[in-house]
């Protein structure tokens, strides 16, 4: 039977995932791609628009949109590279950090509203297989 295929239930929780961090992001006014921007910089530091798109998994294309929306919230900041003067370099600013953190929060209710029904043990669990699953397919680590 179809509903009983992991392929059909790994589509259908995602597709329920990405709604909730949508919809819960949208609350907060940000988008998913704000908060992966805003993570990868908080965590490996200043970057160029290529390598931030790359270490946070955005396309270029999306990612320009996205910066641009976080530099007129003034959550980070685009600087002329010392190194080479035709590109930027991004930065997270105080004011993004701390919007990071609210963004953690919001993230972190939503995991628990989507594993409402697993226990610690399982969420780690499943955690670890997704993410097992994901390392074998040469997905994003």
């Amino acid at each position: 039977m179809l509903t009983g295929l992991p392929s059909w239930l790994l589509t259908q929780t995602a597709q329920h995932a990405h709604r909730l961090v949508t919809e819960g992001l949208g609350a907060v006014g940000a988008r998913g791609y704000h908060y992966r921007a805003l993570t990868a910089l908080d965590q490996d530091g200043p970057a160029s628009q290529a390598d931030l798109g790359r270490r946070s998994a955005i396309h270029l294309s999306d990612l320009v949109a996205t910066l641009n929306e976080l530099a007129e919230g003034g959550y980070v900041e685009r600087a002329p590279d010392p190194a080479d003067r035709r590109r930027n370099v991004i930065t997270i600013t105080a004011a993004g950090r701390r919007h990071l953190r609210r963004l953690e929060k919001q993230i972190g209710r939503i995991q628990d509203e989507l594993l409402a029904p697993l226990s610690f043990e399982e969420r780690a669990q499943l955690t670890g297989l997704l993410r097992k699953l994901l390392e074998h397919h040469g997905g994003p680590q």
